[in-house]
């Protein structure tokens, strides 16, 4: 950062590369829409930018870029609050396969079904945190996806450390809530 606003402008390229995927797939799991998403990485960056002389260097760097992406993300929302929601998918109507594989099978068989499974369940945890309202949606993915402390996502949010532990917990307890049906073999 010092030597970018020194100027040495080029070295910003190598910050956009280091941060781009993180912030993308930050941005996809916010924003549900990978447009979206990419106005979120292209929004942080503009701001990183216009911005990056006022970095006192008081927080990470890492913290203080999402703290930027998540005010982007807020604007984002502000600025569509009017707009209808999104369209369903198709995956979203059509419900998944009730069919169980046999008891029985043996080993070779096993993996393509298990992995099956796992990109099954994958999927229903990701319907299941699309679902959260936003601002839960914002403390697990920072905290549970992006491996951030409870101390971090408090300042990037700016909110308080307890604030930021009940809505994990709630956020938490919504997913497993979604998730009863698909352990339980009944449908949800």
């Amino acid at each position: 950062m010092q030597a970018i606003n020194q100027g040495q402008g080029e070295l910003f390229e190598e910050l956009v590369r280091r941060y781009q995927a993180r912030l993308y797939n930050f941005g996809l799991r916010i924003c549900k829409d990978s447009r979206d998403a990419e106005d979120l990485v292209q929004e942080t960056f503009i701001n990183i930018f216009r911005y990056m002389s006022g970095f006192r260097q008081e927080s990470l760097f890492r913290n203080w870029v999402y703290r930027i992406a998540v005010s982007v993300c807020i604007k984002m929302r502000r600025r569509s609050k009017f707009a209808p929601e999104r369209e369903l998918s198709l995956e979203d109507v059509i419900p998944g396969d009730a069919a169980e594989a046999p008891e029985e099978l043996p080993q070779w068989a096993r993996e393509p079904v298990d992995r099956l499974l796992n990109e099954e369940l994958g999927a229903r945890i990701k319907a299941a945190i699309d679902e959260l309202p936003p601002t839960y949606r914002l403390v697990v993915v920072l905290r549970d996806m992006e491996d951030f402390s409870t101390e971090e996502t408090a300042r990037i949010l700016d909110i308080s450390q307890a604030n930021v532990k009940v809505r994990l917990h709630r956020a938490r307890f919504s997913i497993r809530e979604a998730l009863k049906g698909y352990f339980s073999h009944e449908p949800s």
